[in-house]
């Protein structure tokens, strides 16, 4: 009798041992499943009114990209589901609202749901130095993004505005050392984002060092070379810079800009930062950036940016003042409808990110 009976108590150890292994195991791997899927995004929201000119429906803003709608105004929702696996992954990354339909303007070209599509990505990491993604991303040129939380000023700069937003294709992404880095890629011509209709590619090439980027952007006659980088000058002080050139095809009539924009931040605290973007932007052959009027084309504008950056929790609030000042007499209208070469407006902006 003590024989089986031991051999029943050894069978019962066993038996719940190994149960208790079962479901460690998948207890483990839940966890493991649950860290591979990821949701994240932002929500933003702003009131903008100008000082020198007049505000309602026909409101004036500055000629770039996101933040000029009067009064009480919507950005964009942003939802950003991924998945990370061992080696292969994805980005959803879908944009709902002013902002996002701004951010992907030459969408819908197929679908009737095309304008709610930013990113749209595969990836796969044949190595720890080598990374291929195929599908839609965000531009690689550039200091700005589209996301106003990855952003310090909540308007954007003419250099952010009138380059590339977003681009698809095929990308290889080489760690040639800790410091060094390189990419290469061939894409549908620029913001043709969800298919190609042309039959004509884009190509283009990053070299990276210690965070500071050189970028190359051959686009079908056009070219454009960007400079993109900063440096912590202090525990509490960065200055972030971008500069860049476009030269456009001169069979499609398509003029060509340069502009250099710096950032100097100040972190006063842990939680507010004060910052700066100062930009210049000069156009030639009626680009059509600033309203150049006379016979050459060619307008330039000094644009100076004062914002401030609060943050609680994951809000941030951010209160902006923003001078354009150009070269043209007639690039603005006043609130008595005469013409004028500057625009100072505010801006105060709330962004929450998850």
């Amino acid at each position: 009798m003590k024989t089986i009976i031991i051999t029943k108590y050894v069978k019962n150890i066993f038996t719940t041992t190994l149960m208790l292994f079962v479901i460690s195991g998948i207890i483990a791997q839940e966890e493991v499943e649950e860290k591979k899927f990821s949701i994240s995004g932002s929500i933003d929201a702003y009131y903008r009114a100008n000082l020198s000119a007049g505000n309602g429906i026909d409101a004036q803003a500055p000629g770039s990209s996101f933040a000029n709608l009067p009064g009480f105004s919507l950005g964009m929702a942003n939802v950003i589901a991924g998945y990370e696996g061992e080696k292969v992954g994805f980005v959803a990354d879908l944009v709902f609202g002013p902002r996002g339909t701004d951010a992907i303007f030459a969408s819908p070209m197929y679908s009737a749901t095309g304008d709610i599509v930013n990113q749209l990505y595969v990836y796969w990491d044949i190595s720890d130095k080598v990374t291929l993604t195929f599908g839609n991303f965000n531009t690689f040129l550039g200091y700005e993004v589209i996301s106003p939380a990855a952003n310090f000023n909540y308007s954007t700069s003419y250099l952010f505005s009138y380059g590339p937003f977003s681009h698809t294709g095929l990308k290889a992404d080489f760690a040639l050392s800790d410091d060094f880095s390189l990419m290469l890629a061939v894409m549908n011509p620029t913001d043709l984002t969800e298919f190609n209709p042309t039959g004509q590619y884009t190509y283009g090439v990053q070299l990276g060092y210690s965070g500071q980027y050189a970028n190359l952007l051959l686009d079908n006659g056009s070219f454009e070379i960007d400079y993109t980088g900063g440096f912590d000058l202090s525990d509490d002080f960065f200055l972030g810079l971008n500069a860049a050139y476009f030269s456009g095809d001169e069979e499609d009539g398509i003029g060509s800009f340069a502009g250099v924009a710096v950032y100097p931040q100040l972190a006063t605290s842990e939680n507010f930062t004060i910052g700066l973007r100062g930009e210049y932007f000069a156009e030639t052959d009626l680009f059509g950036a600033i309203g150049a009027v006379d016979a050459e084309g060619d307008a330039s504008v000094f644009a100076v940016t004062l914002t401030g950056s609060a943050t609680i929790g994951n809000l941030i609030i951010k209160p902006e003042l923003r001078l354009d000042s150009t070269s043209e007499d007639t690039t603005f209208v006043n609130g008595d409808g005469e013409a004028m070469s500057s625009l100072s407006s505010f801006v105060l902006a709330a962004v929450y990110s998850f």
